[in-house]
């Protein structure tokens, strides 16, 4: 009989199915863990106690408009202490608190022509002191205080009390240290610079009657430097 017909046994060789996913896992873990530390050795801020440069920091927000745009606002005053933990970013904290007065919408167009039984003189007064808004006569300071920091990689998991409106409820911000140096270039001391951002629903701390025009969802940006006390 010719030896290329003669039926050949196989032999099945058994492999672990999972190794691969277990390889892939480990890679990730070691990967994420990487990360981390060398988010740590990158920064170069101390670690104490900071507040916000109110020269490069900003606060705005973003509101759906009607379905047509991302409507954006900012705050002109507000206040943040860091107290910062490079060594592990878990261990710091923040504070802010929001002058909603300070609001600014850069409304450029005739307020009193287009609204003339508002008792509010500009746009911006609207919006800060009316009750379908951010009812500053009644509510003066809008705050955030943190209540846990989780570091993933390079990303932050913020989560503290946003009180708004006479109501406190729980948010999550992601952020993210921007740079960082041990001495600032003219004030000797260190510096850190931060990007947050998170979406709240304005409805859960009360903000109802607008959303006929207005989303209910708004979009909080945070970029800004904080520098050594």
């Amino acid at each position: 009989m010719n030896a290329s017909l003669t039926p050949r046994r196989t032999t099945h060789v058994r492999r672990n199915e999972h190794a691969p996913l277990k390889r892939l896992a480990a890679a990730a873990l070691s990967l994420g863990l990487a990360s981390a530390t060398a988010m740590g050795a990158d920064i170069k801020a101390p670690k104490g106690t900071y507040k916000n440069d109110p020269l490069h920091s900003s606060l705005t927000f973003k509101i759906d408009h009607m379905g047509l745009s991302h409507y954006t606002a900012r705050f002109t005053k507000f206040n943040a202490t860091l107290d910062f933990d490079p060594a592990k970013l878990a261990n710091s904290s923040v504070t802010v608190s929001v002058d909603p007065t300070s609001v600014r919408t850069d409304y450029s167009g005739d307020f009193k022509a287009a609204q003339k039984d508002s008792p509010y003189k500009t746009f911006d007064e609207q919006i800060a002191r009316d009750n379908k808004f951010l009812n500053a006569d009644k509510f003066s300071t809008v705050t955030f205080k943190s209540t846990k920091v989780v570091q993933t990689g390079e990303a932050l998991k913020i989560t503290g009390d946003l009180s708004f409106l006479g109501v406190t409820k729980p948010v999550t911000l992601t952020g993210s240290v921007v740079g960082s140096l041990d001495k600032h270039p003219f004030l000797g001391k260190g510096v850190v610079g931060f990007s947050a951002t998170g979406i709240v629903k304005r409805s859960d701390w009360g903000m109802i009657g607008t959303q006929s025009f207005l989303g209910d969802d708004v979009t909080i940006i945070f970029e800004g430097e904080f520098d050594q006390q």
